[in-house]
Order: C-alpha cells, then sequence, then structure tokens
C-alpha cells in the first residue's frame, strides 16, 4: 500500500507541476505595483478545466503527503 500511495503522488507531482507551468503567465511585476491595464475575464473551455485540474491535484497532492506521513510514524 505505501508503494502504491508513493507511487501515485509522484504522478499526482508530476502532473500538478505541468498544470502549473501550462497556465498562461501574468504580466509580471507591473501588475503587482498597478500597471498592465488589463481586464477582468472570466476563464472558459480548456483554460478553465486547466485551473480546476490544478486545484484538484493540489488537494490529491497534500492528502496523499499527509497519508504517506503517518503510515511512516
Amino acid at each position: 500500500m505505501y508503494t502504491a500511495l508513493l507511487i501515485i503522488h509522484i504522478i499526482a507531482s508530476i502532473l500538478l507541476c505541468i498544470s502549473i507551468m501550462l497556465q498562461s503567465k501574468g504580466s509580471g511585476l507591473s501588475a503587482v505595483f498597478g500597471g498592465g491595464g488589463e481586464f477582468h475575464a472570466t476563464k472558459r473551455g480548456a483554460e478553465k478545466f486547466l485551473h480546476n485540474a490544478t486545484i484538484v491535484l493540489t488537494g490529491l497532492f497534500v492528502l496523499i503527503a499527509v497519508v504517506l506521513s503517518m503510515l511512516t510514524k
């Protein structure tokens, strides 16, 4: 069971890294100081799926990390 959870954890971490890197980047540091002038738009299609997948993968990653830490004690 420990080995299976470890493999799932590794796969989840790789998928999480990929989903984070695929998301569109912001306008950089200028957005922190109020620059940029972009508008707020809702996420649609693939962008929304990628955003939701990132949230789910993050929850899965944290949950498996907690279970693995409990199993090692």
